[in-house]
Formats: C-alpha cells, sequence, structure tokens
C-alpha cells in the first residue's frame, strides 16, 4: 500500500486500539455521563460557544474514528446540555461529517484494493448502487440495527457520490438523532443506557425503515403517472386482465389469475403451448430420452451384454415425439382454458392503448379493454448475420421436428439450453455434430 494511503489506516488503528487501552468506553457510562455533564454545563456556562464548538469537534472526531459508545453518549450529553432542539442540530451535523470523514477514509485507503481484487463483483454492486444507493443507504440509516461506522466503511468502496451519502446520512441519521437527544434531555431519569433501546424503540426503527421502499412506491406511480400522461383509461373494462400469448408464462398467468376468480382474455394466434410444448422443452426432452436409449443399448457389448445390431428408425423416433407432444396437448387446449373460465381469442393482437387491445379475428377485427395487459409473446428464433447463411436452407428450433431423415453431419449455432440437447441428442443418435 502506497505510504501516504498506510497513514490513515496507522491513525485509526492507533486511535482505536488507544481509546481501548485507555478503557475509554467506560467514559459513555451512565455516571460517567452526569459527571460529563456537571463539568461540561460549567463550561457551557462561562464560555457557551467555545463549549459548543468543542462539543461539536469531538463528535465529529468521535463519529470520522468509529469510536465504539462514544457517539451513543455524546448524543444524549447533547440533549442534556444544549437542549433537544440545538442538540438535535450540533449532532445532525456533526455525525454527518464525521460519517463522510469515515466514509472518504474508507474510499481513499480500501477502494482501489478492493475493485482489483473484486472486480466483476464490485461492477454489479456499483450498478446496483447507482440504481438504488441512495433508497438502500436511507433505508439502512433509519433501522440502527445495523452499526453505522460499518455502513460508513462499506459505502466508501462503492462508488456512491460523497454529496449524496452526506444528505442521505443526515436525513436517515435524523429520527434515531431525535429519539436520543430528547432521552438525553431526560438524563437523569435513565437508569441505563440500553433503556434507550427497548424493543418497542427498535420496532419503531425496524418500520421507519420500511419508508424508503414505500417512497419508492410512490416514485414508481408517479414516473407511471408520467408514462400514460397523454393516455384516456376507459371507464368501464371488458375484463380484469388481457393476456397476449398462450405459450408457457401466458398460460400460467391466465391460470392463476381465473383460479383468484378474475375475468380473463387470452389471445393466441398460433399454438396453444407456444414454444415449450411444440417447439422446445416437451419435444426436446423426448427426443433426448431416446437418443440416451439408443446410446445405452449401443454401449451394452462393453458391458458384456451381446445384443443384435441397433437400428435407427429416425422416422419413428420424431413421430414418437410427436406423440409426446399429442399427450400434453390437451392440459394446453383452448377448450380446457375454456373450462376454467378464461376468455380464449384465436387471432392477432395489436396494442392500441395501455389498456385497450385490438384482435384481428376470423370474424373480422374485435376491440378488448382491461385493467391490465400483460404481454407474454415469447421470441423466435433468429439466424445470425453471417454471410452467405440466409442462401441456406437452415433448420431453427421451429423447423428442426419436421425432419424424418436423421442428418449425418449437424453444425448447431448458439449452445443455450436447447442448443446444447440438440447437439446431444443428435450425437447419441449418430449424427456428426458440432457445436
Amino acid at each position: 500500500m502506497h505510504r501516504a494511503r498506510a497513514l490513515p489506516v496507522i491513525v485509526l488503528v492507533a486511535a482505536a486500539l488507544a481509546w481501548w487501552l485507555a478503557d475509554a468506553q467506560r467514559h459513555v457510562s451512565l455516571e460517567s455521563l452526569h459527571e460529563m455533564h456537571r463539568l461540561w454545563g460549567e463550561w457551557s456556562q462561562n464560555h457557551p460557544v467555545g463549549a459548543r464548538l468543542g462539543f461539536f469537534a469531538l463528535y465529529v472526531l468521535g463519529a470520522a474514528l468509529s469510536l465504539p459508545g462514544l457517539a451513543t453518549g455524546l448524543t444524549l450529553l447533547a440533549g442534556a446540555l444544549f437542549g433537544w432542539l440545538e442538540g438535535c442540530l450540533l449532532v445532525s451535523f456533526a455525525s454527518s461529517l464525521g460519517a463522510t470523514a469515515a466514509f472518504l477514509s474508507s474510499r481513499f485507503v480500501l477502494r482501489d484494493v478492493v475493485q482489483r481484487r473484486f472486480s466483476s463483483a464490485m461492477a454489479k454492486v456499483d450498478a446496483g448502487i447507482k440504481r438504488d444507493g441512495a433508497w438502500y443507504l436511507f433505508g439502512v440509516r433509519l433501522v440502527p440495527v445495523f452499526p453505522f461506522f460499518l455502513v460508513n466503511l462499506l459505502m466508501g468502496l462503492t462508488s456512491l457520490p460523497t454529496r449524496t451519502f452526506y444528505v442521505v446520512s443526515q436525513l436517515g441519521m435524523l429520527p434515531i438523532t431525535m429519539v436520543y437527544v430528547y432521552a438525553g434531555t431526560r438524563l437523569g431519569a435513565l437508569h441505563s443506557i440500553s433503556d434507550v433501546m427497548s424493543w418497542p424503540l427498535l420496532l419503531t426503527f425496524t418500520l421507519l425503515g420500511l419508508l424508503p421502499w414505500l417512497a419508492r412506491r410512490v416514485l414508481n406511480l408517479i414516473e407511471a403517472g408520467r408514462a400514460l400522461k397523454g393516455w384516456t383509461r376507459p371507464r368501464h373494462v371488458d375484463c380484469n386482465l388481457i393476456v397476449i400469448g398462450g405459450g408457457s408464462a401466458g398460460l400460467v398467468t391466465s391460470y392463476v389469475a381465473a383460479a383468484a376468480r378474475a375475468s380473463v382474455t387470452l389471445i393466441e394466434r398460433n399454438r396453444m403451448g407456444g414454444d415449450c410444448l411444440n417447439t422446445g422443452c416437451v419435444p426436446s426432452k423426448s427426443l433426448l430420452h431416446t437418443a440416451s436409449v439408443v446410446s445405452m443399448a449401443r454401449q451394452l457389448n462393453a458391458q458384456g451384454v451381446s445384443l443384435p445390431r441397433v437400428e435407427l428408425d429416425f422416422a419413428a423416433v420424431m413421430q414418437q415425439v410427436r406423440q409426446s407432444i399429442e399427450r400434453i396437448e390437451p392440459h394446453d387446449s383452448v377448450e380446457r382454458y375454456r373450462s376454467l373460465g378464461v376468455d380464449v381469442i384465436e387471432g392477432e393482437a395489436r396494442l392500441i392503448s395501455p389498456w385497450e387491445v385490438e384482435v384481428s379475428t376470423a370474424a373480422g377485427p374485435r376491440r378488448i379493454s382491461a385493467r391490465h395487459v400483460v404481454i407474454a409473446t415469447g421470441a423466435r428464433p433468429r439466424l445470425p448475420d453471417l454471410p452467405g447463411l440466409s442462401d441456406r436452407d437452415c433448420l431453427t428450433s421451429d423447423t428442426l421436428w419436421g425432419l424424418r431423415t436423421l442428418p449425418r453431419r449437424l453444425l448447431v449455432l448458439g449452445g443455450g439450453p436447447l442448443g446444447c440437447e440438440m447437439a446431444l441428442a443428435f450425437a447419441r443418435l449418430g449424427s456428426e455434430v458440432t457445436l
């Protein structure tokens, strides 16, 4: 570590060690607070400005060095010495400045080292901090269960702007500051510092921790209002929910909504079940099962089991795949979902407003409105932009299942789940496969 960066670490460690060796924590006991109140009170009467400046400087230093227990004792003392309003002002600004000093020390000393060693993980953390860092810090500040000094040091390792850290810290720590300073004004009635941290108080602050998320919810509603500006919501709607797309996501959404007694309209322009039933999960697992059996049969000779030569009827294999689809098809059919109470429309949907859909059906266009619209249109295979590829008769995950002859050689472009499954299945069936 560079000498300039090592110096703050040495100072912090030395100060904390001196604090412990001197048994300085005894100075934040209730008895010592009463004694400090007496002594500092006399100084405040004789030198009001100096006493306040000295108190402010001591608080900033204690918060910056993260000395255990000092902040709690000084916060109580502020209420006893200066009253609730003035004590809140002194502590609020001093604690925020001290926290920011600790934050900057962590950033100056440790951030580069952590970034180098955990670059990929920190990139994700910084992305989250950029998006929600202020809200997260605000929530943590409101909940005193989290040690504030630890929050200061950890936030210094992130990309959170210093100005944001200071402002959010001052706002987030204000509620607990107000309560502690008020408790300090009643210092004579306290028998133990732990009296301040009673479970009702902790519960209150934990509930206060929900405020950032509630505030974020309000902001989301405001953003939604801005996004919908210029659109007129229909006064009356035809159903609770419109689902565009009858694949896995659309079917599950429709099923759950109908089970919750919502009125649901499901629109599908092609085949119910989508990719999963027709060109993905079901046929691929069926083909993989057959390929596994064929591969095992061919390997039995090596295990000492003699079998006649294994002959593969690929057309029959693909017929078996088709039968697997047909066995499951009734579960995803139009008839079944209508029996569940879902209004299934076969046609092509076009979203014309946030609440309205126009469907082109065989009987003509039809307009439907709903409180909510779910778009579950799935995806389709895309040929990569390679020279000459569009001139070839390429197979895709949609057209692969029409094969009736086993390819001698097969090139699979794409190593996703379906690409890997097809590469494995065809290799086991006897094709020469390149993935």
